[in-house]
């Protein structure tokens, strides 16, 4: 059988079109030439990362690097005669509206479960649903992890969970109208750490989850996506799928340290966790704390809200040296930053928010926080 050398496949017809195909793993294009992969047993082009991942699962999917390894002319015509759509179009026939397709920037769990989900599991042939089982959830006081049974009802359009596997009632009830879902393994300290955040008397509560199988948890991460789909195409009838899908689940703005101090803007700054979710800026004393301290909403510049860098010249007592000053129609809060690097993300996160117009839903939500007790 004939074998391709190194370099000799640059001059094959397909390969010359390798660098305008669809990383199909993870729908990004392969744009750096060095990061030219291939599953010759799939007959996928994928980058330098999702080759990696395929070879988490080696006896569905076998890989060479385009430029490295050498090529028989057998492999070459299997890869011409499927390549990117084909094994698109077979691979994800029925993918939900809901389900969530990572991109490079999300993490290794959500990454690789896409991949096994298509290949190994060939789970957009027949789609099953996570709506009832077992996570390990962090206690709100101890920190401690017990596992708890979860139930997801879309008839009811709730989440719930229970203290106790026999119970009888629930310990929280989460309308899924304001649930939202996103991984942190990095905050969590486990790669399949789940965040769960819902609103409590218009407060936000957070409860963080894991599972061992990653599978259960992107099943439950989906399934919730799922359950908020049919939610919103019920409230929001005629609404396209195009517009109701970004609202499924969201990532933070951005989250981290930062200094504050309070109303009077006399008290010493305290270093807080803040995290940004859309036009509520929350902080906690610490990162896995189940309530925030406070809340913040930053509204619109056509609203009166501005984001300055510094701080007010009268500002006395130690602090980080990077101030940043946002000013709301009633009060200016201030906060400082460690260094001037996360000062410009921060103004860089504020200013997404603050330069886009209100929606109608956002007035009755900082209504609320104007008159939050």
């Amino acid at each position: 059988m004939k074998h391709y050398p190194v370099g000799v496949i640059q001059g094959e017809h397909q390969w010359c079109r390798v660098s305008s195909l669809l990383c199909l793993s993870l729908s990004h294009s392969l744009t750096h030439y060095c990061h030219h992969w291939a599953s010759y047993t799939l007959g996928v082009f994928v980058c330098h990362s999702c080759s990696g991942l395929h070879r988490n699962i080696a006896q569905i999917s076998k890989v060479k690097s385009i430029l490295l390894d050498p090529w028989s002319s057998s492999e070459l015509e299997f890869m011409d005669s499927l390549g990117n759509n084909a094994c698109k179009a077979k691979y994800e026939q029925i993918v939900p509206a809901f389900y969530y397709c990572p991109t490079q920037k999300d993490c290794m769990l959500l990454r690789d479960q896409w991949i096994r989900a298509k290949y190994e599991r060939k789970e957009f042939v027949c789609v099953e649903r996570q709506e009832e089982g077992f996570l390990w959830k962090r206690g709100r006081d101890n920190g401690q992890y017990l596992s708890r049974k979860f139930i997801l009802s879309e008839r009811e359009g709730v989440l719930k969970y229970f203290n106790k596997h026999d119970a009888r009632e629930p310990k929280a009830i989460m309308k899924i109208n304001t649930v939202n879902a996103t991984f942190q393994p990095t905050k969590i300290g486990t790669a399949h750490g789940l965040q769960i955040t819902y609103l409590k008397d218009n407060s936000t509560r957070n409860i963080f989850v894991y599972h061992e199988d990653g599978k259960e948890m992107v099943d439950w991460f989906n399934a919730i996506r799922a359950a908020r789909f049919h939610y919103l195409q019920v409230a929001f009838p005629g609404t396209p799928n195009s517009e109701l899908l970004s609202k499924l689940s969201r990532n933070y703005i951005k989250e981290g340290y930062m200094e504050k101090t309070g109303p009077k803007h006399t008290e010493g700054f305290k270093k807080r966790w803040f995290t940004m979710d859309d036009r509520r800026l929350m902080y906690f004393k610490d990162p896995l704390d189940a309530y925030a301290r406070g809340e913040v909403f930053i509204g619109s510049k056509e609203n009166s809200y501005t984001v300055l860098p510094g701080l007010p010249p009268n500002i006395q007592g130690y602090h980080w040296l990077f101030g940043i000053t946002i000013v709301t129609p009633d009060r200016k809060f201030l906060f400082a930053c460690e260094t001037e690097e996360d000062q410009k993300d921060w103004i860089a996160a504020f200013q997404t928010v603050i330069s886009r117009p209100m929606m109608p839903q956002e007035y009755a939500v900082e209504a609320y926080f104007k008159h939050k007790p």
